[in-house]
């Protein structure tokens, strides 16, 4: 059979990527047939000439193949034609790998998918973790009074808690697997091991560690060994190791933060994300942290407050029920009332733990207590702080009182002048216990008006709070950016009048050579004028001279008469050897004309006026 006319790329196990290829010419090869053609035939011309000519309507003239050798048919290659029929396709690479189109919808749907199976994966390793602290505190309190560890109640309950573990580990690898997997999309990396840096692994190693610890089914059994408060008589039992296992459980509760962190409104929003990507605020636990407390404080430290008291008091009275003979520590309520007075930094002393288990967790407690302590009395100074509004009411408040109390102050001071002045200037007879009486008041008025124009001071100064100085600052942004905006107008408006002094200036530059072209244009039509009126009036006069307007200072205002004319006509007399000037009207109107048929020449020797 021939070979198929067209092939598809993605059937020769192509992409999109594999699109330059060495390919060969057609002419230099011969396909193989069944049909039995001869080596050099064309399978494209059996029918008439090729598709393409087909199309055109055209008819080829055939041409002869080249000659080929005779080879063998297995020593040429099957290459399948493409459906132009001018060169073939590439050969199919076998195994050859098949990429997807990775682009950008792609990865971000991706990436979204990963965001909730994180999210689950994180919901689900909290839900087996809290599930296997309450089933181990069910089984440390029924096997100290209900049963014994080696019963199949004890065995059954903490197979429940190795499965629970188990699920938990499998759980926390799987959520670190889709961290890795977001780490390679988002950074664009080909290989997942970039992603596993030494932190990375140090971390996941230690989250399984914690999570990892849990008590084993079985009963082992330890010599435990301590010293009593009072009496410091050394004390021996023997403990089951499943408190020193069951205690550390108790650390599996940082998956409460990873789960808030997830499920935070800040950290899933898409605005939220991009705003603080790009103020390069990063969106941790820590960050959560604080946006609850500022949101919600007395919530926050109540819940933790009550938490930590709760565990720290049964582990109190774990670590303590070995040793504690008189049942004072061991018992809940006893350990609660030594928590709580540790917790609060008061320490009575009726109460003291034994073990160093007990030291230890009273220690934390002392720690954590004081840590809390601090966070209360700054949220209760938080919350008793005024608001800007009541800052500003309180101030003008403040501030119309003092003014009231200085002008008081000041009344009393004229006052206490007045009567001084009075008493001792106006009066008869000085009275000079009265006179000693006002002069006390009068240093007492000022005295008082001193402090109260202090406490005025004060008052402006305590005013002018951070929120007031950035509202100033606000403020004077305003008017610089309303002060930049009006002198780019002024440059603006500056540039256009330069512009135009520029062409004024370029206007008063060529207008001395329009003046003097206008000017000469002027003078020689003047003169054509005179020329063609002194020879129309030759013409009348019957050959008499006519009178000329000299135009160089030895020229004369009469012109000599023509040869066999009569006798010339007395002209002007003559003017000195100065330049005329001709104080035109007109360049087209003719010179006007004495009564003695000459030009009229004005009282002025320097110039000929001619009207129009």
């Amino acid at each position: 059979m021939e070979p198929p006319t067209s092939l598809s790329l993605a059937l020769l196990g192509g992409g999109e990527d594999e699109d330059q290829r060495f390919l060969l010419p057609l002419g230099s090869m011969s396909l193989p047939s069944s049909a039995g053609n001869p080596p050099g035939s064309n399978h494209s011309n059996h029918m008439g000439g090729s598709s393409l000519d087909r199309l055109n309507g055209s008819t080829p003239v055939p041409t002869p193949a080249p000659a080929m050798p005779n080879l063998p048919p297995a020593s040429l290659p099957k290459l399948p034609v493409s459906s132009s029929g001018a060169q073939p396709l590439p050969p199919p690479i076998p195994n050859a790998p098949k990429r997807k189109n990775q682009n950008i919808g792609y990865k971000l749907g991706h990436r979204r998918a990963l965001f909730e199976k994180r999210k689950r994966l994180s919901d689900y390793a909290l839900i087996f973790g809290m599930f296997g602290i309450v089933v181990m505190v069910i089984e440390t309190e029924l096997s100290w009074g209900v049963y014994t560890k080696s019963s199949m109640y004890s065995l059954a309950l903490k197979c429940l808690i190795s499965l629970s573990t188990v699920i938990l580990l499998g759980l926390i690898i799987a959520y670190h697997a889709r961290e890795v997997q977001l780490f390679v999309i988002d950074n664009g990396a080909d290989d997942w091991r970039i992603a596993m840096t030494m932190e990375r692994v140090l971390l996941i190693a230690l989250e399984l560690l914690v999570s990892a610890v849990h008590p084993v089914p079985g009963d082992f059994k330890f010599q435990w060994r301590a010293r009593l408060a009072f009496s410091y008589a050394p004390s021996q039992a023997e403990a089951d190791l499943d408190m020193v296992l069951s205690v550390p459980m108790f650390l599996r509760l940082y998956l409460i933060a990873r789960v808030m962190l997830l499920h935070s409104k800040l950290f899933t929003d898409a605005s939220s994300r991009s705003i603080g990507a790009l103020n390069k605020v990063h969106f941790n636990t820590r960050f959560v942290m604080k946006t609850l407390m500022t949101i919600c404080p007395g919530t926050v430290l109540l819940v933790f407050s009550i938490s930590l008291w709760i565990i720290a008091a049964w582990t109190v009275r774990v670590c303590e029920r070995y040793h504690d003979a008189q049942d004072v520590t061991s018992n809940f309520l006893g350990a609660m009332w030594l928590i709580s007075i540790t917790f609060l930094s008061i320490g009575y002393g009726d109460m003291v733990p034994h073990t160093y288990c007990g030291k230890g967790v009273c220690l934390l407690t002392g720690i954590m207590g004081a840590g809390c302590t601090a966070l209360v009395v700054a949220v209760v100074a938080r919350k008793l702080e005024l608001t800007k509004a009541e800052k500003h009411v309180h101030n003008f408040m403040m501030d119309t009182q003092l003014t009231k109390r200085i002008k008081n102050a000041a009344a009393n001071v004229l006052r206490e002048t007045w009567l001084i002045y009075k008493h001792t200037k106006l009066m008869k007879k000085i009275d000079h216990s009265r006179v000693r009486k006002h002069q006390r008041k009068f240093l007492q008025a000022i005295h008082q008006l001193r402090s109260v124009k202090m406490e005025q001071r004060k008052l402006s100064d305590q005013a002018n709070t951070l929120v007031d100085l950035s509202k100033m600052q606000s403020v004077m942004y305003e008017l610089m950016s309303e002060l930049n905006d009006r002198s780019e107008d002024l440059e603006r408006q500056m540039l256009s009048l330069e512009q135009r002094v520029e062409q004024l200036t370029s206007g008063f530059n060529t207008l001395p050579a329009h003046l003097s072209a206008t000017l000469s244009t002027q003078h020689a039509a003047l003169i054509h004028l005179l020329r063609e009126r002194d020879v129309r009036d030759g013409r009348g006069g019957g050959g008499g001279g006519g009178a000329v307007v000299p135009l160089s200072p030895g020229a004369s205002l009469s012109a000599p008469p023509a040869p066999g004319s009569p006798a010339p006509v007395a002209s002007p007399a003559p003017t000195p050897p100065q330049v005329p000037t001709l104080a035109l009207e007109s360049p087209l109107s003719s010179p006007p004309l004495s009564p003695e048929g000459g030009l009229e020449v004005s009282p002025n020797l320097n110039t000929c006026v001619s009207n129009c």
